[in-house]
This record gives structure tokens, C-alpha cells and sequence, in this order.
């Protein structure tokens, strides 16, 4: 099952390796077992989450007689255009150097070659990589010889309108259908608790029933963190002691889904390093543990990259895309230090969408991602 049609299936892997499926008995559970597996739900009683919810909502008491005049100030803005606003800051590195790179190598008079080169070197500093930024060069030259470009601004437009047809637009929520089940992986340091954490307050803000499986157990502190940010969101929590089976964790998490009828299953896996054979290997006893265990919920995987890791994200997207055939990137840390380009080389090479932009340390600061905003913010046009 892809979400978004987005990814291929790789159904024929399933006979290549006798490693994998030897790992799949290895975790079948009986539904015995599952009974006397240990099951800790955190905020089991309906009106537990809540009451979490609201004690992180007044963890803030007493900052707000100092910063009220400016929330009041900034949140009609963020209400108005709260991802551009956003994002905006986040990419406001590289909006610089496009802009000073464009003011250098520009005049009025006709495009040349030597213009030409000079621009594709300003793209490729940003990240966006050799081969996406051949691909605007050459919508810039057909802009230029239709229409015409005069000035820095009507540049700017065209390549904004370029980056934007690069990336696609994608609604993540326009297709969504319940139960949904979302694995989310990626090397450590990405922000990858504290992603799920977002994305699991996202879905409860739009009133459906949220559950996240442990399944890091690698990590001493990885539960202990996942739990926290749990608790902010409100949401319940499945998981077993440190050590414990991955697979195994997110066998009970979907059997307490079913029994309590969550609409959303989160799963967590361990921050993999992605040269560890053994520990891809797990992701895939994973992948299909859930495939197996509850076909009939959407499934998607995505990927949790730092936007400040720049075209080493290119080889992380390689390697997890071929192990678990990957529907989407989460970008994290665009906190005004990134280039961010790299999602356009991300696209153009793997044609995987971008779904969600980390922008910020709070609860809500990870938004659904909009093509067409991040292409003009990427530029500087506002």
C-alpha cells in the first residue's frame, strides 16, 4: 500500500531473502503471547491525554507577561501566511546568497553563456545540486527567449517558478485515509523524536486518535525522550524495556491500534547508522511485520533528514530508499543556517516529495510542506 502513489513496491524482494523472512518467524507472536507481552500505554483513560496536554499548555505561565505584546504582534502574521513566514527565516541563508550571487553576475543587457555559467554556479552553492540546477538553467533560458527577463526581480520569478514545478505540489492531507500507519526513520541527530512528537500533536490538533510504538530499542534514553514528547502531545505510547525486539514492540503497538481503534499509528525505529548492514536489516523485519500484521491500514515511510547535512543527505536517501522503498521526506533544523537546496536535488533524483518542514523547537513547528512557498522563500521574493 504507497501513500500518494508515491514509491514502488518491491514485492519480488520478499522471495530474495531467506535472511529476512527467516527474522519474520523469528518474531511471530501468538495471540497468547500478546497477552502476556507487557503492554505499557501511557494514558490509557480518555481524559488523561487531555489533562497532560493542558499541564504543557501552562508550563508557560510565567514568561507571557513578558512576551505578550509580541505574540500579539506576530500571531496574526503567522495565521495569515504561517509557512511562508516561516520558512522564509528558515531559508534566509540561502534567499542571500542567490540574491547577492544574482545582483553580481546580472545586467540588463542580453543573457549570455558567461551569465549562464555564472548562475548555475550560484544554484549549485545553495545545494541544489549539478543536475537540478542544469534543469532551471535551461526553464531560464526559455523564459528569457519568449518573454524576455529585465530585471532581477523578473529572474527571480522565473526561477521560483522553476524550483516550484521541480518539487510538485502535494496536499498531505488530501488523500489520507484511516487507519494510518506512518514509519518514520533516519540516522541520529536528525530530530527524529521530536519530529514524531510534532507530527503526532499535528494529528491530534485535527481530532483523531493517536498512537506511537517505541520500537527504538536500542537507544537507553530514545523512550524516555519519546515519551516526554508524548506527553506533550497527548497521545498514548506502546513500548517495552530497553533491549527488547523492534519488531516485536510494533507487533503489540498494532494490536492495541486495532483494539482501541486509533486512527493514527506512529512507529519509531532506531537511529540507524546507514552503512550498518544488520541494522537496515532490521528496518526491512520492521517493514514487514507491519505489512503483514495490518494490510488493510495506509502505510507510508518517511525519511527525517537535516537540512544542515546538505548532499550527504543524498547518499542517507539512497540507502533507506532501497532498503524500505520510501514515500516522503521530513525536513528538519531550516532555522535560518541551512542552504535547504538539497530538497530539489532530492526530488529531481528520487522524485520523493517533501511532506513536512521542521521550522522550530515548539510543539507546532513542524508544518505540512508547501512547494510553491519554499520556491519563492528559496529565491527571496516575498
Amino acid at each position: 500500500m504507497g501513500f500518494l502513489g508515491f514509491g514502488k513496491k518491491k514485492e519480488k524482494k520478499l522471495a530474495e531473502e531467506p535472511v529476512i523472512e527467516q527474522s519474520i518467524e523469528d518474531v511471530k507472536i501468538t495471540e497468547e503471547e500478546v497477552v502476556a507481552e507487557e503492554i505499557v500505554e501511557i494514558h490509557q483513560e480518555p481524559e488523561q491525554p487531555e489533562e497532560v496536554y493542558v499541564c504543557f499548555e501552562e508550563e508557560k505561565p510565567e514568561p507571557k507577561p513578558r512576551v505578550e505584546k509580541p505574540k500579539k504582534e506576530v500571531k496574526p502574521k503567522e495565521e495569515k501566511g504561517g509557512f511562508f513566514k516561516k520558512i522564509f527565516r528558515g531559508l534566509g541563508k540561502t534567499a542571500s546568497a542567490i540574491g547577492d550571487g544574482i545582483a553580481s553576475i546580472f545586467t540588463s543587457s542580453e543573457l549570455d553563456d558567461d551569465f549562464y555559467e555564472d548562475l548555475l554556479a550560484v544554484l549549485v552553492q545553495t545545494d541544489m545540486g549539478i543536475e537540478a540546477a542544469e534543469d532551471v538553467i535551461d526553464d531560464i533560458k526559455r523564459v528569457a527567449r519568449k518573454s524576455g527577463i529585465k530585471t532581477t526581480t523578473e529572474l527571480k520569478e522565473a526561477l521560483a517558478n522553476s524550483i516550484s514545478e521541480i518539487l510538485g505540489q502535494y496536499d498531505v492531507n488530501e488523500e489520507q485515509t484511516y487507519p494510518q500507519i506512518t514509519m518514520i526513520v533516519g540516522v541520529n541527530g536528525v530530530g527524529k523524536t521530536t519530529s514524531i512528537g510534532k507530527i503526532a500533536a499535528l494529528y491530534k490538533s485535527q481530532k483523531k486518535q493517536v498512537l506511537v510504538a517505541a520500537a527504538d530499542t536500542f537507544r537507553a534514553a530514545a523512550t524516555e525522550q519519546l515519551n516526554e514528547w508524548t506527553n506533550r502531545a497527548g497521545v498514548r505510547i506502546v513500548k517495552h524495556g530497553e533491549g527488547a525486539d523492534p519488531a516485536a514492540v510494533v507487533f503489540d503497538a498494532l494490536s492495541s491500534a486495532k483494539a482501541k481503534k486509533d486512527d493514527v499509528i506512529i512507529v519509531d525505529t532506531a537511529g540507524r547508522l546507514h552503512n550498518k548492514a544488520h541494522l537496515i536489516e532490521e528496518l526491512k523485519k520492521i517493514d514487514r511485520v507491519v505489512e503483514r500484521n495490518y494490510p488493510e491500514a495506509s502505510y507510508r515511510k518517511l525519511l527525517v533528514l537535516d537540512a544542515t547535512t546538505g548532499q550527504n543527505a543524498l547518499a542517507q536517501v539512497e540507502i533507506f530508499n532501497d532498503a524500505i522503498d520510501l514515500d516522503g521526506v521530513i525536513l528538519t533544523k531550516l532555522d535560518g543556517t541551512a542552504k535547504g537546496g538539497v530538497v530539489i536535488a532530492i526530488k529531481r533524483k528520487f522524485n520523493l516529495p517533501v511532506l513536512y518542514v521542521g521550522v522550530g523547537e515548539q510543539i507546532d513547528d513542524l508544518l505540512p510542506f508547501d512547494s510553491r512557498a519554499f520556491a519563492r522563500a528559496i529565491v527571496g521574493l516575498e
